[in-house]
């Protein structure tokens, strides 16, 4: 949950791991065993109304309302892999009616596949075997050793006949054991961030903590990366926040204000 000193550092704009705070995440028992249910998150200070709405609660809007601290009391139990949304009253228009809108979680680390735009609460647990790579890391990427980089879009290379989008899982020994015949020492991934309009090759994107599910789950672009890093490649992953998609379930117009963006970049003169 959100602490006093996560707000302090949040409001001075130091924060460095504010995705661990924000968002949904998992409540584990004590002992750290199974989870018990989730909490939840959510900067809008703008927002009249805000509810948390999933699978398990029907998706109906309870119209929780927020305080000033931002604290959301508990509407239900989410539990791993459930989908949910913030359902935010919101500014409306120029006449100042408030208007209802459903986000998706801006800290969520997994979404649904598009078009769907529902978040699915999700734990990042994984064991890691890339040992050998990350204790040679710091010399592989120093600013004096060889590096050739691979760049590619990952659901466009060396597409089946049935035009079938590849799974990070997949794809991994594959692209790893070309990558390293052809000489590259990295590899860079166009964006993997979740992005609702897939001929955007990722460069629109709605949820910064999210890889794309529409080749799996975090956990297999995990694995993806540890077998790179298991051919001695190292990866490279694209992160664009200049490109900014208007669509409803994204940061834009998150709280009925321009909170994330400047209005500059929607047209409107400061």
């Amino acid at each position: 949950m959100l602490t006093a000193h996560d707000i302090y550092l949040f409001r001075e704009g130091t924060h460095g791991r504010l995705y661990q705070r924000m968002g949904c995440h998992l409540v584990r028992n004590a002992g750290g065993g199974a989870a018990s249910g989730a909490s939840f998150a959510v900067w809008a200070p703008n927002a009249a109304r805000i509810s948390v709405v999933g699978e398990f609660n029907g998706w109906e809007s309870q119209r929780i309302r927020c305080s000033r601290a931002r604290r959301l009391r508990r509407v239900g139990t989410l539990r791993s892999g459930g989908r949910a949304r913030a359902d935010l009253q919101v500014p409306g228009d120029f006449a100042h009616a408030e208007s209802a809108v459903d986000k998706a979680d801006p800290y969520a680390f997994f979404a649904e596949v598009a078009p769907a735009t529902g978040s699915r609460v999700w734990a990042l647990d994984r064991d890691w075997n890339d040992g050998a790579w990350m204790k040679a890391r710091a010399r592989r990427n120093a600013l004096d050793a060889p590096m050739s980089i691979y760049e590619l879009h990952l659901g466009s290379w060396r597409r089946g006949d049935d035009n079938r989008l590849p799974s990070y899982k997949d794809i991994a020994l594959e692209l790893a054991g070309y990558v390293r015949d052809m000489g590259f020492t990295h590899i860079e991934l166009m964006p993997l961030t979740e992005h609702p309009f897939y001929g955007s090759w990722g460069y629109q994107t709605t949820g910064y903590f999210a890889p794309t599910s529409r080749y799996g789950a975090p956990q297999d672009l995990m694995y993806l990366i540890e077998v790179l890093h298991q051919h001695d490649i190292g990866v490279i992953l694209d992160w664009v926040p200049s490109h900014f998609p208007a669509d409803s379930h994204g940061l834009a117009m998150f709280d009925g204000t321009y909170l994330y963006e400047h209005a500059t970049e929607a047209g409107i003169s400061p």
